[in-house]
């Protein structure tokens, strides 16, 4: 049967105002450029629409200089405008975009936040560590496996690092403690990638999260027992998806993951072993993570050094979905 001009255009119409708007979050970090767009469902969830992800290495050398390079803001401009494009052509109706360490270190970021601005019509927003944290920890909280109290939940970035130690306490997971430590896998730049840097960077590190831990246990008695990690940024992605022998990084065989921590921990030993050209080659570490993994490593081991909890939670999410559950809740 025919459908008439009349009949068709206004079942367009119903189309168009059967669907939702879209939401965006947009996260650059001192390392990577990431962007999410989601279509909120009816049941409470998201649909992602769209992602992109670039590493723009933003903190570049911002440790020695207390400056963002004119390098690193043309490669952050650069891609913040293929993300407007991705934004343009999706229609977004509400965006939230946040700028985190190194642009809270750097004298001269409001350079690049009015730069964004005029050239892609993006606003970033310099948030505080107290809500990046907050944000992951919304974005990652639904992971926290049901037999547990609650997880330490941590972000291993580019220029610091997150811990959050929720807790559910009957109820819908809360933060108990928050921390920020400000290195991230960048700020050991200028190291070395052998056994000898990762051994240095694993003490150092250490030694910062036994003072987070100090403080910590001032709150109340965290028992490792029943409480998981819980980890999201590139390092355990990357970490996790070597362990489970992928030969190109697969977010859905990835995210929400389970794995004994030490058995991530002989994934870590194992790259740290390796040259840097044989870390490339592996699919989910590549060219771009093959000089800053080891880094991460070290952050890693000294997490679960002074938190040993047995299990360890991938999260390929946090801050950007938290972003969008908060736009969702009309926040």
């Amino acid at each position: 049967m025919e459908t008439s001009g009349t009949a068709r255009k206004g079942l367009r119409r119903r189309g168009r105002a059967r669907r939702p708007e879209l939401l965006a979050a947009l996260d650059l970090g001192t390392n990577n450029c990431r962007l999410l767009i989601a279509a909120p469902l009816r049941d409470g969830t998201l649909r992602i629409v769209d992602s992109f992800s670039r590493i723009v290495r933003l903190g570049e050398g911002v440790a020695r200089t207390g400056l963002l390079s004119d390098a690193a803001i043309e490669r952050t401009v650069a891609a913040l405008k293929i993300c407007a494009g991705r934004l343009a052509k999706s229609r977004v109706k509400k965006l939230r975009a946040v700028a985190t360490e190194a642009c809270r270190r750097a004298a001269n970021a409001e350079l690049l936040v009015r730069r964004v601005a005029q050239e892609t019509g993006i606003a970033l927003d310099i948030v505080s560590t107290e809500e990046e944290a907050r944000l992951a920890a919304v974005g990652c909280a639904p992971l926290i496996g049901e037999d547990y109290d609650g997880a330490l939940a941590f972000d291993i970035g580019g220029g610091s690092t997150e811990t959050i130690w929720l807790e559910r306490n009957g109820g819908a997971p809360q933060p108990l403690h928050f921390a920020s430590v400000p290195q991230g896998v960048m700020s050991w730049e200028d190291e070395a990638d052998d056994r000898a840097a990762y051994d240095a960077m694993r003490a150092a590190m250490t030694a910062r999260f036994k003072e987070v831990r100090r403080a910590m246990d001032a709150r109340g008695r965290f028992d490792a027992a029943r409480h998981h990690l819980l980890g999201t940024s590139g390092t355990v992605t990357t970490l996790a998806g070597v362990a489970m022998a992928l030969p190109r990084y697969v977010r859905s065989r990835v995210d929400a993951s389970w794995h004994d921590c030490a058995a991530i921990l002989a994934v870590a030993e194992r790259l740290v072993a390796m040259e840097r050209e044989a870390r490339a080659r592996l699919g989910c570490v590549g060219e771009e993570r093959a000089d800053l993994i080891v880094a991460g490593c070290a952050i890693f081991a000294a997490i679960v050094t002074v938190w040993p909890c047995s299990k360890l939670r991938v999260a390929d999410r946090g801050l950007r979905e938290g972003i969008l559950r908060e736009l969702m809740a009309g926040r």
